[in-house]
This record gives C-alpha cells, structure tokens and sequence, in this order.
C-alpha cells in the first residue's frame, strides 16, 4: 500500500486527452494525486476504487454525459459530500444551473488555467479535508 500524499485525491473525467493531460500536468505541479478517466462509465468504475476527494466533469461526452455521470455519482451516499466541478467549453448559465441541478458544487469553463483549477482544488479540497 502506498504511502498518501498530502495532495488531495483528483479525478479528472473528460473525452478530450489534451483536456485529461493538461489537467493532470497542473494539478501535479500542484502536488496533488491525479487519476484520469475518459469518460462516464470509465469514470464510475475508477470513482468506487480511487474514491477521490474532488472530481472534476466534462459535460460533452459520448455515450454518459456529464450531467448524467454526476447525477450517478451523487445518488451513491458514499460520493454525496465529494464535490465535483463541471467543464464546458460553453459558459452558459443554462449549462451552470442544469451542473448544480445534478449536484456540482462549481463551474470550470474551458479553456482553464492552470490557477483556476488549483484554485478550485484548493478551495474545494479544504472543504472536503475539513469534514473528515
């Protein structure tokens, strides 16, 4: 069993490998704990074994979309409290409510930088490390 780091336990879902990479350079830059999925169902077998502290979602995505992996997500009573982030390259306030709707706590639109995700991490990392 590997030793855990003091990071905080990310899993990053998105189709697009530029999208899951990028994310996955900043927020070890960042020191944290990185897992990667490339879309919904991927996402739902990794989250029961990795059992991530903060996940972030894209909503376009073949076969599980984002709204509906979250909702799946939130509906388990282990996930409840994990909060997760919603990635759109569309920054529409339709997109924002439908996210909180399923359960997201926040809103990333894409292209972000890489201080909007630790940011992000960072805020809802604290959260989430506070209930523990």
């Amino acid at each position: 069993m590997s030793i855990p780091s003091s990071g905080v336990k990310v899993l990053v879902i998105d189709d697009s490998n530029t999208i899951r990479r990028s994310a996955e350079i900043f927020l070890k830059q960042g020191g944290h704990d990185v897992l990667l999925a490339e879309d919904g169902f991927d996402a739902l077998s990794k989250v029961n074994d990795y059992e991530p502290d903060v996940i972030f979602c894209d909503i376009l995505m073949p076969r599980l979309d984002g709204y509906q992996t979250c909702a799946i997500i939130k509906r388990n009573a282990r996930f409840t409290d994990v909060p997760i982030v919603m990635l759109s390259s569309k920054d529409g306030v339709f997109d924002k409510a439908r996210g909180r709707m399923v359960g997201s706590q926040d809103y990333l639109t894409k292209p972000f930088t890489k201080d909007q995700l630790l940011q992000t991490v960072k805020a809802l990392g604290a959260i989430k490390q506070k209930e523990v």
